[in-house]
Order: C-alpha cells, then sequence, then structure tokens
C-alpha cells in the first residue's frame, strides 16, 4: 500500500518560521497603516500561518474565511476550483488581503483573485508562506512571500495530507512510501 509520510527531512525550522512571519507582520504593519484592513484566509491549511501573521500586524484589522478546493486528497491539482465556503461580509470598504499557505500551481489562488477583485475592494494583494514558482501554471503572484521552496509535497504547519501533518510545528518533506 502506497502512502504518504514525512521523510524526516525538516524543510523550515520551527525557528525559521516564527523569524519570518515576524518579519512580515512588521513589513504588512507599515504597508497597511492607516488603511481598513481585512485578511482573507483560505482555509484549512492557512489556519495556522494566519493565527501567527496576525498576532504580528500592529494594527486593527477584520479577517474572513473561505474554502477553495481543488486538490481533494491527492498531491496534486485537479484545476477546478470550487468555492466551499464563501466570505460572512462584503468587502468593497476594505484594503483585502488574501493570505494562503502555499502558491503551487496557482490556478486556485488565481480563481479567487479574480472572484474577490469583481467584488470591489480599496486593494487586493496576496500574501503567502510559501511559493513553488517551478510548478506555476497561472499567471499569479503574490506581494508577499515567506519562503520559496522547490518541487516537494510538504506537511506541517498547517499544511496536510488528507488531513493528517497539520499540526507539526515545523514543514517537512513527504515521500511514498
Amino acid at each position: 500500500m502506497n502512502k504518504i509520510i514525512p521523510n524526516g527531512d525538516v524543510l523550515i525550522s520551527e525557528k525559521a518560521l516564527k523569524q519570518r512571519v515576524h518579519e512580515l507582520g512588521v513589513q504588512l504593519t507599515n504597508d497597511y497603516h492607516g488603511k481598513k484592513l481585512l485578511l482573507v484566509s483560505v482555509l484549512k491549511g492557512c489556519v495556522v500561518f494566519l493565527a501567527d501573521l496576525m498576532r504580528e500586524i500592529s494594527l486593527p484589522l477584520e479577517i474572513d474565511f473561505m474554502c477553495v478546493s481543488s486538490y481533494g486528497n491527492s498531491t496534486t491539482s485537479n484545476g477546478s476550483p470550487i468555492i466551499l465556503k464563501d466570505l460572512n461580509q462584503r468587502i468593497d470598504d476594505y484594503d483585502v488581503l488574501i493570505v494562503e499557505d502555499i502558491i503551487d500551481s496557482g490556478n486556485t489562488l488565481s480563481y479567487l483573485y479574480k472572484e474577490l477583485s469583481r467584488r470591489n475592494p480599496n486593494s487586493l494583494k496576496i500574501c503567502t508562506l510559501l511559493d513553488k514558482p517551478s510548478r506555476r501554471t497561472a499567471d499569479i503572484d503574490a506581494d508577499y512571500v515567506g519562503f520559496t521552496i522547490d518541487d516537494y509535497f510538504i506537511v506541517g504547519y498547517g499544511l496536510d495530507y488528507a488531513e493528517k501533518f497539520r499540526n507539526q510545528k515545523y514543514i517537512s518533506i513527504c515521500q511514498q512510501n
């Protein structure tokens, strides 16, 4: 039976994650000073990053959640994103920052960006913890990037395989076993 398991190789340590999230929080505090900031988190993988990031932003802000999926229980995107949970509020009076765990193909995020753009926010930008540009098929880039990584399948710090391994405090590389 083939299954995905972390292979023990830590790609990004807990210490490196904390440091980079702090740096992003400082940058976002400066960039969004005086603006009405709404962080839109893409569930579920981004919850850990969002929680840590928003505590590092020294500004009043609001949060909301969307659930958009194109993976299911696979390690690769099927390319057809669907909204499973939409926002609970209008965004036309906000500077919206989409907070994402990872940009892989970019198809899901491109779909989400276009959808939120149609809702006329004051501004719309993207902050991702992880960017995997080697797999990009959609024309989309993040405005804020935590780490750029090679083409690994990874878990931890909110990222999962079939809903497992999200609770690791670090990000590790997976392998098929």
